[in-house]
């Protein structure tokens, strides 16, 4: 079992920037392609950003491409999402994910989730 816990959600106002975290525990996180997901009130949860278990490969939706950075940091079980000029269209429950599969864009793929953090961004 791996363990999942994100942070650094909140309120932001358009154009400004958040940091997620995603700390694991359980069983060996650089055994793991990690990547965040997020789901928006009344919509279906869609893939933001993957990266693979040596940072070698990271993958970045379309809508977030060039604003959000994804990057991990295996000595501290730790995986983190950079958001910047954050969109009120940004706006949702962010979550991590484990998979033993790198690059995968599904959510089916994920076998760990963590609980979410909301990130509000206001206009």
């Amino acid at each position: 079992q791996v363990q999942l816990v994100e942070s650094g959600g909140g309120l932001v106002q358009a154009g400004g920037s958040l940091r997620l975290s995603c700390a694991a525990s359980g069983r060996t996180f650089s055994n793991y392609a990690m990547a965040w997901f997020r789901q928006a009130p009344g919509k279906e949860r869609e893939f933001v950003s993957t990266i693979s278990r040596s940072s070698s490969f990271t993958n970045y939706a379309d809508s977030v491409k060039g604003r959000f950075t994804i990057s991990r940091e295996n000595a501290k079980n730790t995986m983190y999402l950079q958001m910047n000029s954050l969109k009120a269209e940004d706006t949702a429950v962010y979550f991590c994910a484990a998979s033993t599969f790198s690059g995968a864009l599904s959510a089916r793929s994920y076998n760990y989730w963590g609980q979410g953090t909301q990130v509000t961004v206001s206009s």
